[in-house]
């Protein structure tokens, strides 16, 4: 996992005496009457004799990867509603960095092999900005990896390794038919002790822990640590459910994995394209609340409510408007507002699909042709000018973050990280603030806005102006 992102996490046992209440029991017909609870059938199992045959088939698919990274301090932004408050959600995931001053570190972090060609999805924290990648497969031997392609957003990453005879691809399953209570066995390398497996249930699906735009999380009580990253996540039948991402600080039982219904797609596109490219509709969105159904007319509380629609867009070509309520998009039923990104995220660009609002408490459909979102570009690396003098991360402000933060108009960039004891943070700047101008200077993007820091000499100020919570103030940073 990437330093920068790292938790710090509790080793607890399984308890599987706790687990097993309400599964792994057959209901009898007799039981469904009266107002007593369910009776269990006699005999009927309650956990798995033994998870050997499974760990045996599965683990020679599962690998260790070692990296080399350049690490430095950073700051994690603060994501309201993040069970994780201030801190990264990914914590010390990743390996024992913690946060220690910019220098060459080791890290330990897991994958597991997708083809007999040499794909081995991961974690994209395990081997972002990694300088050397070394996989260790089950049988020992080790092979140089290189990154094939990278998606930070969803935290998956592709590595190719080239060399190796007899790969064993893991089968991949399907993820949107896993329930709650299933039993699941993750396997990896926590502390790098290699191929190690664990056992526990599905605690819920569809987590936001506040990670990225979409969220979608597998909670299992199965053991996972420092290092169990990019590892799979494996049902009873022996197939990859989830990939294993991160773990709440304090927690005890409680880790999180990516559902491989949504890896499937992004690791297809890593490996022809090196990226991922996602869908655009082109409208602000926000949840619906109760108040909000009511006054819409609405018997439920679900759906994404239009609140901009970007001119020119998909959407306005479509015909939707603000105060429409999105409810299905190509035939998929809309619950809220991040449903709602991750569908047209995962549409492919060109495809015409049907979005189906309320409107005035009518039904309505219109045919609307998704677009193609355009790639954020962030000014993260360690010798950029701008992040060496002022102290920030920075992406280009696309129509959907636009959107999403209420804030009109594409001109300017959104500040993604404040390195702790910059200049701009000691000036106040704030992860979310949105930078409009430099020095009086209007600002388009990530390029144009180092090139108007660069003009700007050592020592002196520069004067920026933020756009906060739908207002404006004029920032004086000193730069160093």
């Amino acid at each position: 996992m990437n330093a920068k992102k790292s938790i710090r996490t509790v080793s607890i046992a399984l308890l599987l005496a706790g687990a097993v209440l309400g599964m792994g029991y057959a209901v009898t017909p007799a039981a469904k009457t009266g107002g007593t609870a369910p009776a269990l059938a006699a005999g009927a199992p309650t956990v798995p004799a033994n998870f050997t045959e499974l760990a045996d088939r599965v683990r020679a698919g599962v690998v260790n990867i070692q990296v080399s990274k350049k690490i430095s301090r950073a700051e994690f932004p603060h994501v309201p509603g993040s069970p994780f408050g201030n801190r990264n959600p990914f914590g010390e995931f990743f390996g024992p960095f913690g946060n220690r001053p910019e220098g060459k570190r080791q890290g330990v972090g897991s994958g597991f092999v997708i083809s007999k060609e040499g794909y081995i999805l991961t974690n994209n924290h395990v081997v972002e900005e990694a300088d050397s990648i070394k996989v260790k497969l089950a049988g020992g031997k080790e092979l140089e990896g290189r990154v094939a392609g990278r998606d930070p957003k969803t935290d998956l990453a592709l590595v190719k390794i080239d060399g190796a005879a007899d790969l064993q691809p893991l089968k991949l399953g399907d993820s949107d038919a896993l329930k709650v209570g299933a039993w699941v066995v993750a396997v990896g390398s926590p502390f790098g002790l290699e191929q190690t497996v664990t056992a526990g249930i599905v605690s819920a699906k569809g987590r936001v822990i506040g990670s990225g735009p979409y969220d979608d999380f597998i909670q299992t009580d199965a053991s996972i640590n420092p290092g169990n990253s990019g590892g799979p996540l494996i049902n009873m039948q022996g197939e990859v459910v989830g990939i294993n991402t991160a773990i709440i600080a304090s927690g005890q039982g409680i880790g999180f994995a990516i559902p491989i219904n949504m890896a499937k797609e992004i690791a297809s596109q890593l490996q022809r394209k090196g990226h991922v490219t996602r869908g655009l509709l082109g409208v602000g969105i926000q949840d619906m609340t109760p108040e909000l159904a009511r006054s819409f007319g609405l018997a439920e509380a679900k759906g994404a409510l239009v609140a901009r629609v970007v001119a020119g867009g998909p959407a306005d070509k479509a015909g939707i408007k603000p105060g429409d309520v999105i409810v299905k998009f190509n035939g998929q039923a809309v619950a809220d507002g991040k449903d709602l990104s991750r569908i047209v995220a995962s549409t492919p660009a060109g495809r015409t699909v049907t979005v189906a609002v309320m409107r005035d408490g009518k039904a309505l459909e219109f045919q609307a042709t998704i677009g193609e979102m355009e790639k954020e570009k962030a000014s993260a690396t360690a010798n950029d000018s701008s992040r060496q003098s002022l102290g920030v991360s920075v992406q280009n402000l696309t129509p959907r973050i636009a959107g999403e933060l209420g804030i009109s108009g594409n001109d300017g960039v959104l500040v993604a990280g404040v390195e702790p004891g910059s200049a701009a943070a000691g000036a106040g700047i704030r992860t979310g603030d949105v930078i409009r101008e430099v020095n009086r200077k209007a600002v388009r993007d990530v390029d144009d806005f180092i090139q108007k820091l660069e003009k700007v000499r050592g020592g002196d100020s520069v004067l920026l102006l933020i756009e906060r919570e739908r207002g404006t103030l004029f920032v004086p940073v000193p730069l160093r």
